[in-house]
């Protein structure tokens, strides 16, 4: 199959762990099936348990390839490639449909910070499919006339209609989770009840490990260890989504300056955001919000996260930041707290 899609995996710093907690057996009729592999430029790990063997990995490359043909930048014949590059004409699928009208109320829940459009920014930076260039005060003013999702809407007839043919859109900040999405549906259609879904660090759990008699439980890294792997957290997660957020592994330096720039573009002022927020876990219903939130609080300054998190109840976030004097603190809603391990 086809990993084309070369999402950019942004900043993930939650590290899949299947934790053996207890020693005992499970069920006799439960069997663990797994499907692991590359597809959307990153890895992925497929756990679900059934009463029998199976194996659904023809499915599974199905999701990826539909999701390629619809949503990659990376795909020069995708929808979303043929709209960038002008084509009117395209009439998109129901996947496209789906996250183009979840991006816009996200767009709008959180005034702008989630846009979808600032993908000729991305590619300026040096982080996207698209030429990188030399940024300045000028070069960004300029980028930013094409940038703002209230600059695109979606007819009836399922054709994208822009207000200037340089707006380019990118939806790698939300289509990932949305294939977590996809792929948990895939598993709810053949009836499976208890499953753990993993891309590229964002997350989907339903249901309980069945053969451990436990809950699915999960870490996240600490994302100030930027070479190998060091737990922060331990959380169960149970019937709910996980993405996360970080600028500490994903960044470029540029090799004349010596300057890092980070992923996280503000799409406020167009320029990469080197903020206080080390990194963010957000926990949700779906993984595509999950994935799209955890990228709009990177981009946030903390008392805002705070203040949407306050207005969107299903939702519920771990941030971890410097203070003003450089300290290492984290915010957690009481809703995550909960499902902290101690």
């Amino acid at each position: 199959m086809t990993d084309s899609l070369n999402f950019r995996v942004k900043g993930v710093f939650v590290l899949l762990i299947l934790i053996a907690i207890s020693c005992k057996s499970g069920p006799e009729t439960y069997i663990k099936n797994s499907n692991t592999g590359g597809a959307l430029g990153t890895s992925y790990s497929i756990i679900y348990l059934a009463d029998k063997k199976m194996d659904l990995q023809i499915q599974i490359d199905s999701v990826f390839n539909v999701m390629n043909q619809s949503l990659s930048t990376y795909v020069p014949s995708s929808d979303i490639s043929q709209i960038n590059q002008g084509n009117s004409e395209v009439h998109v699928d129901y996947m496209f449909q789906e996250v183009f009208e979840l991006s816009k109320e996200i767009y709008a829940s959180t005034d702008g910070y989630f846009d979808p459009t600032v993908g000729s920014l991305v590619n300026a930076w040096g982080f996207g499919p698209g030429e990188k260039v030399t940024m300045d005060s000028t070069k960004v003013d300029s980028l930013m006339t094409f940038v703002g999702f209230d600059k695109v809407l979606m007819n009836e007839s399922g054709q994208v209609e822009k207000e200037s043919p340089n707006v380019y859109m990118d939806f790698n900040a939300i289509a990932k989770g949305y294939a977590i999405d996809r792929l948990a549906k895939l598993m709810d259609a053949r009836g499976i009840e208890n499953y753990l879904l993993e891309v590229g660090g964002e997350l989907v759990a339903k249901g309980v490990n069945q053969i451990k008699q436990k809950p699915w439980v999960v870490g996240i890294d600490d994302p100030q260890v930027e070479q190998g792997r060091r737990l922060k957290k331990l959380i169960e997660l149970k019937d709910m989504a996980l993405a996360s957020s970080g600028n500490y592994r994903k960044f470029r330096i540029d090799s004349i300056t010596g300057k890092k720039y980070v992923h996280t573009i503000d799409p406020k002022t167009g320029f990469t955001k080197n903020a206080s927020t080390l990194g963010v876990t957000v926990l949700a219903n779906t993984c595509a919000k999950a994935d799209a939130y955890a990228t709009a609080f990177m981009a946030m300054e903390l008392q805002l996260v705070k203040s949407t998190l306050t207005e969107q109840k299903d939702l519920e976030a771990y941030v971890i930041y410097l203070d003003d004097a450089g300290e290492t603190k984290e915010f957690m809603t009481e809703g995550f707290e909960k499902v902290v391990l101690d």
